[in-house]
């Protein structure tokens, strides 16, 4: 059986509907309440001639048949809302960065084919300069913020506009071929909207297996899970609008679980996201690798939080470093600490986890179905014990294509043996012992002097330094190597270091041919707000 997101809600909803699902601020929302205000949205964006406009099987995979509907929003109950009532009404929601500019706004909005935005009234002003320039959005829901920003002309406020649509079945007949739309990052290139049938996300990254390991057979499953067994809360800390943060919060609900969103939604505030993770008694939370673990830990260190029900940190959407692993468990002896890779186009991959017990490592995980290794010329899997770096794969449930673009449709998601892969673009290799050794996307990898070298590996040796708060490496020209590697480093705050001291903590992490040839320190280093490093912004500074 397969399940559309919508159905899977509604399905658990109606068993627990007393059962809270989200908490953020004073706001308590329970299952029930969440699928009615999604259903009167999805009735909302029915009345405004909003839905399907073409089965899939008549649509290649980089097209879409359904109207896209744009989430332009801080974290929020109000964006799970947006996500099933999109599901509901047969539109295809999809997650818009909101630290883009106008011109990257316009771009995105203009791939995406957007004809409707929901959107915090905090962004009515850069909506309000750039909307001349998309005459296909036409609907426009304004979520009141405390901001005092009027509402735009045209717009409509969002409680307004579920007061005054029905709470009932919307009684459109939903399928699992139905979209899921995740917009890559854009961190190295321009962001792409990677299309998954529900069907296969729900299945690559939400939730969809049984704790066996095997795929969900019915709703009936899915809803004993969802009533029976210990009940968790779960708090994804980065932007919704980071699928790692929506995987997190979408595998929580369809378990029956809670999720909670920490108060101060527009930046990284340690303090409030370990006092709500106190307050809530919340057992397992969500970060992005090493820019959320330090400021966490430094937090830790300065005061004292009860966090005596949290079971577990999962970090996704950018590697974690050993060496703040180990400090979180020496602050927080009792957790698992575990370490989840996947990406857009290829959901779930694979896991590494660390505890007391086991020490903490970095960079080799335990793959997950359908997850491989490809020989470097695409043509067979690899075996365990290939000395040649491969390409980290996916196959089975993999996306259909990248929304409008055939070329780059095809390119990452080759037919081989038959079978249909996703090749994102990570190198790795496969140990005797069947253990993977991720190394890095290969769009981020510096040639220096016919060596490749893969730009986390060198960052990592640079965090393993006390002084160093943050880096990020690329590459720029070289005379003599080609390219050269470029260290950009944050320090700690009263820290000062000698540029051969880097060097000799490198050399105990990485081999001499590896080593930056230049260092440049900055105040900030640029990330994306779900922690990514921007490697466009790192090129200009090393450009510079």
């Amino acid at each position: 059986m397969e399940f559309n997101l919508g159905e899977v809600n509604e399905a658990i909803a109606a068993a627990i509907p007393e059962r809270e699902m989200i908490i953020w601020r004073d706001r308590r929302l329970t299952y029930g309440q969440v699928a009615e205000r999604s259903r009167r949205l999805a009735h909302y964006l029915r009345s405004r001639g909003l839905g399907l406009r073409r089965e899939r099987a008549t649509l290649t995979g980089w097209e879409s048949g359904q109207d896209q509907v744009a989430l332009y929003l801080y974290n929020c109950p109000e964006y799970i809302e947006g996500m099933l009532g999109a599901f509901k009404s047969r539109t295809a929601p999809f997650n818009v960065n909101y630290r883009y500019v106008d011109e990257e706004l316009v771009y995105l909005l203009r791939d995406s084919q957007a004809r409707a935005i929901v959107y915090h009234a905090c962004f009515a002003p850069t909506l309000a300069r750039i909307l001349p320039n998309l005459p296909g959005l036409e609907v426009l829901l304004q979520v009141e913020d405390g901001s005092g920003q009027p509402r735009l002309p045209g717009a409509v406020d969002y409680e307004t506009a579920l007061a005054g649509a029905a709470a009932g079945p919307v009684g459109e007949r939903l399928s699992p071929d139905d979209l899921y739309i995740l917009y890559t990052g854009g961190t190295t290139g321009m962001p792409k909207g990677v299309l998954w049938r529900q069907a296969d996300i729900f299945v690559g990254a939400l939730g969809g297996r049984s704790p066996s390991g095997g795929e969900s057979q019915s709703l009936d499953e899915l809803v004993t899970r969802a009533t029976s067994g210990f009940k968790l809360k779960t708090m994804p800390t980065p932007p919704l609008m980071h699928g790692a943060a929506h995987w997190a919060s979408f595998n929580a609900f369809h378990a029956g679980n809670t999720v909670v969103f920490q108060s101060v939604v527009d930046r990284l505030d340690p303090h409030d996201v370990l006092s709500t993770a106190e307050r809530e008694k919340v057992h397992a939370m969500l970060i992005v690798g090493d820019a959320f673990a330090r400021p966490l830990i430094d937090q830790l260190r300065k005061s004292s939080y009860d966090l005596s029900a949290l079971l577990a940190i999962v970090s996704g959407g950018a590697a974690l470093n050993a060496a703040l692993k180990r400090e979180l468990l020496e602050l927080l002896p009792k957790i698992n600490i575990v370490d989840a890779v996947g990406s857009s186009e290829t959901g779930s991959q694979a896991s590494n986890v660390s505890n007391g017990a086991s020490g903490a490592t970095t960079g080799t995980f335990t793959l997950g179905p359908g997850a491989c290794v490809l020989s470097e010329d695409l043509s067979r899997i690899a075996r365990p014990g290939d000395a040649d770096l491969g390409w980290f794969a996916q196959s089975g449930r993999v996306p259909l294509g990248y929304l409008g673009d055939r070329a780059k449709t095809e390119r990452t998601f080759p037919v081989i043996g038959g079978v249909r892969y996703s090749v994102p673009g990570d190198r790795a290799r496969l140990r005797h012992d069947g253990i993977l050794e991720l190394l890095g996307r290969d769009s981020v990898t510096i040639n220096s002097g016919g060596e490749k070298i893969f730009a986390e590996e060198v960052e990592h040796a640079l965090k393993s330094h006390p002084a160093v708060l943050d880096a990020v490496v690329c590459g720029r020209p070289s005379e003599r190597w080609g390219n050269e590697v470029v260290a950009i480093v944050r320090l700690r705050e009263g820290s000062a270091v000698r540029e051969r001291d880097l060097l000799a903590e490198c050399e105990k992490h990485i081999a001499r041919y590896k080593l930056p040839k230049a260092f440049l320190f900055r105040d900030e280093i640029v990330r994306s707000p779900s922690g990514k490093a921007d490697y466009r912004w790192a090129k200009a500074q090393a450009a510079s």
